[in-house]
């Protein structure tokens, strides 16, 4: 039987490249999208012609309102879908970047950070637990910038560093479920993120692969892969662990 995996924030970027990473070792998908359903359904076509399964569901991981109605919606798709009750793999990858010093982040944008990247981690995993299945993987998606420092980043990062809390916690309060729980931590990468700040500006490009051992900025195939490995069984034994995926950031 195939797994089923849960991405958010499945139809761009690094999550429509684990989306198809997972696809590609032979996993179905479930996806969200937060308003752009063409793009959505591009990637299902992509993940049909690699032979698998995939369902885009739209989501705003910023509403933590809205996730009950989420998951029961996600319920009928599993049974109508799959003829199953549980899918396997929860990746909390959804998220969006906003930049300002210290002195200058706005309220709003700080609370638009933690709804999105913390509070919508916390509580969206709480309400889908029920239709995770025993044995089954989470992964929460958090930076380099938890570790190396940047000016500007401090709302983002800090955020971030709440989510390698609660991965450790996770991982202990649903040990009895067999459900490994880690942190994947990208350094730089280029994709759309932040408006694409990191692969269309070249003082970004330049500085953060200044910082890096392997002397370039990741791309989305650097982390995709990655994540549907630690996904499979090959990595079991791996939990309550923060990776960072980002070439020798800041060594």
């Amino acid at each position: 039987m195939s797994t089923i995996s849960l991405v958010t924030g499945g139809s761009r970027g690094l999550g429509r490249n684990t989306v198809l990473s997972i696809a590609r070792k032979g996993g179905d998908v479930i996806f969200t999208y937060h308003s752009r359903e063409a793009e959505a359904q591009a990637v299902v076509a992509e993940v049909e012609r690699l032979g698998r399964k995939a369902v885009a569901l739209q989501l705003d991981a910023g509403r933590s309102s809205t996730f009950s109605a989420f998951a029961e919606r996600l319920k009928e798709v599993l049974r109508l879908t799959w003829e199953r009750d549980s899918f396997d793999h929860l990746v909390n990858n959804a998220g969006h970047g906003d930049v300002a010093p210290l002195a200058q982040m706005s309220e709003a944008a700080f609370d638009k950070l933690v709804d999105v990247h913390f509070k919508g981690v916390f509580f969206l995993t709480q309400k889908l637990l029920p239709l995770l299945a025993d044995g089954g993987r989470i992964v929460n998606l958090s930076s380099g910038l938890t570790r190396v420092s940047a000016e500007g980043w401090s709302a983002y990062a800090s955020v971030k560093g709440a989510v390698e809390v609660l991965t450790v916690y996770m991982a202990k309060e649903l040990g009895h479920r067999r459900i490994a729980v880690n942190t994947v931590a990208p350094g730089a990468i280029e994709t759309d993120f932040f408006g694409g700040a990191v692969r269309d500006t070249p003082e970004f490009n330049q500085f953060f692969a200044g910082m890096t051992a392997l002397g370039r900025v990741g791309v989305a195939d650097d982390i995709g892969p990655m994540i549907a490995s630690l996904l499979s069984e090959d990595n079991r034994w791996v939990n309550a662990q923060r990776i960072e995926v980002s070439g020798g950031q800041g060594i």
